[in-house]
């Protein structure tokens, strides 16, 4: 097997729980996996573990991530404003 990288694309968001509480749920859109932790630090460490135990269990998923360093999906940021147009979009 060749030993090839890939690059996945992973979002973090802070969410709150019922009880208050804030979580960060990591989710990577290329493999629809997703993980959690109590702060960005422990979402990323997890979803990491997430991503290599999906990939030795899937190891034919590695054929949809055939794209280049150049083709890397793209991050942006809209703002959208309280009647719901789009006001600006950053990155």
């Amino acid at each position: 097997m060749e030993n090839k990288n890939y690059f996945l694309d992973i979002v973090i968001n802070k969410e709150k729980l019922s009880d208050g509480k804030d979580i960060f749920v990591a989710l990577c859109p290329s493999l629809d996996v997703a993980s959690q932790g109590e702060s960005v630090e422990e979402a990323i460490k997890n979803i990491k573990e997430a991503v290599e135990l999906y990939l030795e269990e899937m190891p034919e998923a590695y054929e949809e991530l055939e794209f280049t360093r150049s083709e890397m999906p793209t991050f942006s940021i809209i703002e959208v404003k309280r009647d719901g147009k789009v006001t600006n979009i950053v990155g």
